[in-house]
């Protein structure tokens, strides 16, 4: 008879190394060697705000353990696109820092930027709600400097001991692998409702943030409170932004779900085809610059990364810009290979003790063993320094350099080999540290719900209609209604109306009581404009698309004025016909279509135009593709232009004369084409959206 103890340690005799408790039993968390953890949500430090510790096991386990749980694609972070860059500075930094990437005004250099969704695998779509990664990897002459940046500004956790959990609890449940590139399901948001620290981030997740229009329109964000130092050893804290020049812009959920289906690489197709067409984007870098006095001064801890500093208490100063308009030559060489590591910082730029940023320059350098397969990833061109490299490093699977001649050491007394520098080389922040050895939160980081509320009032009425109808969404999917209840309860403390109209939305018989807070949430933090994106709207057609529906016979002289018109303004047209080869317009010139009614959906364009002859739109009215054309747009609050004909097509497609308001524009000759165009600069006329949507977060049913 076998030995039940042995059968327990040895998988294949009849027992499991790794066992499964059944539901509602307690066990004790434990490392992989059984011994027994005291603290699984905080990381070990020295004092409440010091670095983090390597002699943390528990910590280095589990990062390294999830580090390794994929092969070959990034567990997170796996769907991406990169693409090659510049950047220029325009103002010097040397008061603050000895970077030679920051001071010297008119030095070019070259980068190459990775845009990323976190949760769904290489294979996803490119319209989930989710994160979005924005790593910039710049090559200067000092070495590799990477910001891994996302286009949220603040994080879901505050201590990196915490991301595994995070990233388990968002991916596909490990015993049905599904649901694929989503957040709605109870494992996510249970999770969230037991972590107060996550709501200022669901705000952001919630918000039309997290389903960006385009990579192009997209803000990018270091996240983190990083330092730099100056030839002084002096240093003052920084954070970095990346401002688009072409503006902010993102999509309806209802849009987001049918650009999927008629596009899944939507995002991609956009950046190649803006890069193509001559019209590369471009960002403003900006810095936050801060010192030690206004870090104590602060309402918040400023190494805390689930808190913003608001550009109205410190503005972002530009000080360069950034174009990416050199594609790749192979996606697997550059885009797949290429690694990116917040430790990757040259002479000047340090780090604070910020929990979660410690944690990733840990992490990120193991990752990439994993995933390269060999400490010499740096010798794939896509990571290789554009400068100088010495060092005695040697051998590793897939060595493309070792050092010549005898001496692979240092220091050596044949005189010959790298050796440090103390006037050139990288030079730590001088920071001191004090306190004892513990695994604590500290209490500057305990105030989970203020800056909520402050983002949500930022907000436009539409914007935050639009968070209501996604957190309604989202708990709709939770089958536990205990998980539901316990968000709502989180939301009572960020916003009253908003925990109503989320309570309603899912039809909770009564309001939870609020979720006891560790600090009391604050009510006095003023709005931030900076945080919408309906407030800072472009209010131009620069970088956009639209998309015209024609047919044979449409009014030649309003097509070619309106493709005219947005290709002054820098924009684009697409023609949109009942076959790939077009219409013979009223001129009786062919013109060609790029898409053929079938297959380009009005969720592609951020504005359609509606020129159709009476034969034409008679023939249209009866084509379901066609009238999913309008109401699509209609329902999506875009600005619609249009020929006298085209109103028969409305009305077949439920828009009755009535529903007819601002955002459509009557096109009846060359000369409306300007006023259009204009108009379509708003983008959105949301004016229309309480119209079309009668299930709203906080209406009544």
């Amino acid at each position: 008879m076998a030995d039940p103890f042995y059968a327990k340690r040895n998988p294949g005799t009849g027992g499991e190394t790794h066992q499964t408790p059944s539901e509602g039993e307690e066990t004790v968390l434990t490392t992989q060697q059984g011994v027994a953890v005291a603290d699984d949500q905080n990381s070990l430090k020295i004092g409440e705000q010091g670095p983090t510790l390597l002699e943390d096991f528990h910590f280095r386990e589990k990062i390294f353990h999830f580090d390794h749980e994929r092969i070959p694609e990034r567990v997170v972070h796996a769907r991406g696109y990169g693409v090659h860059g510049r950047f220029t500075l325009d103002r010097s930094l040397s008061d603050y820092t000895t970077a030679a990437v920051l001071t010297e005004v008119g030095e070019t250099t070259p980068m190459f930027v990775r845009f990323s969704t976190v949760i769904g695998n290489k294979g996803s779509f490119d319209l989930s709600r989710d994160v979005r990664g924005f790593a910039a990897k710049f090559y200067t002459k000092q070495g590799n400097w990477d910001i891994v940046a996302n286009n949220i500004p603040v994080f879901f956790i505050q201590d990196a001991i915490k991301f595994p959990d995070l990233i388990h609890a968002a991916k596909p449940a490990p015993d049905r692998e599904f649901p694929q590139a989503q957040t709605a399901h109870d494992n996510f948001w249970d999770f969230i409702s037991l972590t107060p620290e996550s709501m200022h981030m669901i705000m952001w997740v919630m918000s039309d943030r997290a389903i960006p229009r385009s990579f192009r329109f997209m803000e990018g964000f270091g996240v983190h409170s990083f330092r730099l130092i100056n030839a002084k050893g002096e240093g003052c804290f920084v954070k970095f932004h990346f401002k688009p020049r072409l503006g902010l812009q993102s999509v309806l959920w209802n849009e987001a779900l049918k650009i999927n289906g008629a596009d899944p690489d939507f995002h991609r197709r956009d950046l190649w085809d803006a890069i193509e067409a001559g019209m590369p984007p471009e960002w403003d870098l900006g810095v936050q610059l801060f010192d030690d006095d206004f870090a104590e001064r602060f309402e918040f801890d400023v190494l805390d990364p689930t808190k913003i500093i608001p550009e109205e208490q410190v503005p972002v100063e530009i000080i360069g810009r950034f174009v990416l308009d050199g594609r790749v030559d192979n996606f697997f060489a550059e885009t797949e290979q290429v690694a990116f590591c917040t430790q990757n910082v040259v002479p000047g730029i340090g780090f604070s003790n910020d929990p979660l940023l410690q944690g990733r320059n840990f992490s990120y350098l193991d990752t990439q063993l994993k995933r390269l397969g060999s400490p010499n990833f740096t010798h794939i061109p896509i990571n290789a320094p554009r400068c100088p490299i010495h060092n005695h490093q040697q051998d590793g699977h897939m060595a493309m350099r070792n050092p010549r001649g005898r001496v692979n050491y240092e220091p050596n007394s044949w005189g010959v080999g790298p050796k440090e520098d103390p006037a050139t080389g990288y030079r730590h922040f001088a920071a001191a540290e004090n306190g004892s050895r513990q695994q604590v939160r500290s209490a500057t980081f305990a105030d989970h719900y203020s800056q909520a509320r402050q983002f949500f009032v930022s907000q436009t009425p539409i914007e935050q209609k639009h968070i209501g109808d996604a957190l309604v969404f989202e708990l709709s999917k939770c089958l536990r209604p205990d998980i539901r209840e316990r968000m709502v309860a989180h939301l009572r403390n960020i916003h009253p109306d908003l925990a109503q109209a989320v309570a309603t939305g899912l039809g909770l018989p009564r309001l939870p009581e609020p979720h006891p807070a560790a600090i009391e949430p604050r009510t006095d933090l003023p709005p931030s404009d900076a945080l919408s994106i309906v407030k800072r709207g472009p209010m131009r057609f620069e970088g956009r698309k639209l998309g015209i529906l024609v047919s044979h016979g449409a009014d030649a002289a309003i097509v070619n004025g309106l493709i005219e018109t947005v290709t002054a303004e820098r924009g684009v047209c697409e023609i949109v016909a009942p076959h790939i080869t077009g219409a013979r317009l009223s001129d009786g010139a062919m013109i060609e279509a790029q898409q053929k009614i079938d297959g380009g959906s009005s969720v592609l364009y951020d504005a359609i135009a509606v020129i159709l002859s009476p034969e034409g739109a008679a023939m249209l009215a009866q084509d379901k593709t066609a009238r999913d054309f309008v109401s699509d747009a209609f329902a999506h609050c875009k600005f619609i232009g249009h020929s006298e004909a085209a109103t028969l097509l409305f009305e077949k497609a439920g828009i009755a004369p009535e529903d007819i308001d601002e955002g459509f524009v009557a096109l009846t000759g060359k000369a409306d084409a300007k006023a259009f165009v204009t108009a379509c600069g708003r983008l959105r006329f949301w004016d229309r959206e309480l119209k079309v949507d009668l299930d709203a977060a906080g209406l009544p049913a």
